[in-house]
């Protein structure tokens, strides 16, 4: 997910009344919030899948659909989302987001069955979608000033950083005190917050220009996003060379041509393919799909292996990513001021060696205790400061000469993809192993993310291309 400007609001409508400087952060403050539970609710479940699977009587593979089913949804509808936005209203449809977000969350805290769960997770991914990209526009429209609208970016960029990084904490700390289901309840007296808190101080704005919906596009997306996942996590179960997977190989690559040629074709496409002609905007958006997957998969992973393997509590868990949130937290605003200073190439760097780094320390870890406290909490700091570092460079070169709202709707679904694919492919190697053999088994998936660390070297020399440094749009 990414915080680049959306479609009409860098320029912005007919700008009415202006707002007050206490009202414009307001503002801000209000769409935050509904950002941080976003942020908070991609990574929040991660830490109490076990928990979830003993309470439903579920497998790994049942666990992967209860976090892909939201990040699929959110990663399809993200685009066309902020087009029913600027027709309609971005108010009208950021309320009708937390409104169907709130009521989802309520519907997974009270599902009795895997089933009903991964469907709540599902329509909670549809009320998520109108959220993160409406409320940054309605942020920016608010804010006409360039240096306060900067600014207000920055803030916004580091609140998202902070949530997705905080998620497994504050979810380990739910799961301890009140059970798994908790996870999804304290969301219900947020978005009730947030839905009065919007009515009140939030003004309404559409898009200068209305953009029109692009359904074949969106349907295809969906299908080739959904198919391609959902065999990475059905292949253990049905075998990746049975009948079935084949038939999912083949649609997902018939929905991936129909919409490369539809998209070509359509004079507002939702998703404008000849951008990936550019070899940086390329390299930054694999870059994107990059960075989140080997969050993903580090998080799945850590999860599985420290209360499946080692028998530590949630709340031990979850506490065990505190440097993985410290050092996203710290470097994500440092790499947005070296970005803006020299360029992407020096973050980029910084970001894939330390990626790297992490994903190596954590290969040869062992089933037991034998395998030091001290190595795992270095590990998972090293890869959060690479998270930190990664996201201001790749929006920056995403968006380096081309309209904001186009690369950065491109690059926010990279995010979210990335992140399903992340769980899919963690959720595939732990899938039926025993206790004992999960850390032989989660190998791999480290090895994947010191892959994932390696790929940013090369979107830094991609990026290396790019005319002089400028200040980026966003800093996530």
């Amino acid at each position: 997910m990414t915080t680049t400007i959306p479609a009409g609001a860098a320029t912005g409508p007919a700008p009415g009344p202006s707002l007050g400087a206490r009202r414009r952060w307001t503002v801000l403050a209000v769409c935050a919030l509904s950002m941080f539970l976003i942020g908070v609710d991609t990574t929040i479940v991660n830490v109490g899948l076990p928990a979830i699977g003993r309470g439903l009587g579920t497998d790994t593979r049942g666990l992967e659909w209860v976090v892909d089913a939201y990040t699929l949804v959110l990663a399809s509808l993200l685009i066309a989302s902020g087009a029913l936005a600027d027709r309609f209203g971005r108010r009208r449809v950021f309320r009708c987001g937390l409104a169907v977000f709130g009521l989802a969350s309520l519907a997974c805290a009270l599902a009795p069955s895997l089933g009903l769960l991964v469907a709540a997770r599902a329509v909670q991914g549809v009320g998520a979608s109108m959220l993160s990209p409406v409320a940054l526009a309605i942020v920016v429209n608010a804010m006409p000033d360039p240096r306060e609208r900067a600014r207000a970016i920055g803030i916004w960029a580091s609140v998202f950083g902070l949530s997705m990084a905080a998620g497994p904490v504050i979810g380990g700390s739910l799961i301890a005190a009140f059970g798994w289901r908790s996870v999804f309840w304290i969301n219900a007296p947020v978005v009730v917050g947030a839905l009065v808190l919007v009515a009140v101080f939030v003004p309404e704005s559409r898009g200068q220009r209305a953009r029109r919906l692009d359904l074949p596009g969106q349907l295809l997306l969906t299908t080739a996003l959904c198919v391609s996942v959902g065999v990475l996590i059905e292949g253990p179960r049905i075998g990746w060379a049975s009948p079935a997977a084949l038939a999912c190989y083949a649609v997902a690559a018939a929905a991936t041509a129909a919409f490369a040629r539809v998209e070509l074709r359509r004079p507002e496409p939702l998703i404008d393919l000849r951008l990936f002609r550019r070899p940086p905007f390329a390299s930054a958006v694999l870059g994107a799909v990059a960075v989140f997957a080997s969050l993903s998969v580090s998080l799945l992973l850590t999860t599985l292996y420290l209360q499946d393997a080692r028998g530590w509590t949630p709340l031990a868990a979850g506490a065990a990513t505190l440097p993985l949130a410290l050092g996203a937290t710290v470097c994500a605003p440092w790499s947005g001021s070296l970005t803006g200073r020299l360029g992407p190439r020096r973050p980029l760097l910084l970001a894939g060696g330390f990626t790297a780094a992490g994903g190596l320390c954590m290969v040869g870890v062992g089933p037991g205790p034998d395998t030091s406290v001290p190595l795992l909490l270095s590990a998972y700091l090293l890869i959060g400061i690479g998270f930190g570092f990664a996201n201001a460079p790749l929006t920056h070169t995403a968006v380096g000469g081309l309209p904001p709202s186009r690369a950065g709707a491109v690059t926010s679904t990279a995010r979210q993809v990335g992140s399903a694919v992340g769980i899919a492919v963690a959720g595939a190697l732990a899938a039926g192993v025993a206790p004992d053999g999960l850390a032989r088994a989660s190998r791999p998936g480290w090895l994947l993310v010191t892959a994932c660390g390696l790929t940013l070297f090369a979107v830094a020399r991609a990026s290396a291309k790019e005319p002089g440094p400028r200040p980026p749009r966003s800093a996530v």
